[in-house]
């Protein structure tokens, strides 16, 4: 199953999509600076590729994962403003 849902952050837009795998979603939440995306974001990728990611961990749903708070981060996201246990809709207004 596929879900896509438009998140409006200000006059602008986030993109949701929730994918199902196996047993559980791959959740994802993706702004023109950065994205937000489920315990399956490695992050030593997202350091690598110098990408503004945060890891969130406990969502099945686009709904969850803009309820929910940072678990973990790139350093590329650290310099832009974000921290551990940040709520997720104010780091929507940092990567929109």
């Amino acid at each position: 199953m596929l879900a896509f849902k438009k998140i409006k952050v200000g006059k602008k837009y986030i993109q949701g999509v929730a994918i199902t795998l196996l047993k559980h979603n791959l959740v994802l939440l993706r702004g023109s600076r950065g994205y937000i995306m489920c315990g399956y974001l490695d992050m030593a990728v997202a350091d690598r590729f110098r990408d503004i990611a945060v890891k969130i961990t406990g969502v099945n749903t686009i709904g969850d994962a803009i309820k929910s708070k940072v678990h973990s981060l790139s350093r590329a996201a650290s310099k832009a403003g974000i921290y551990k246990g940040q709520a997720v809709k104010k780091v929507l207004k940092i990567i929109v």
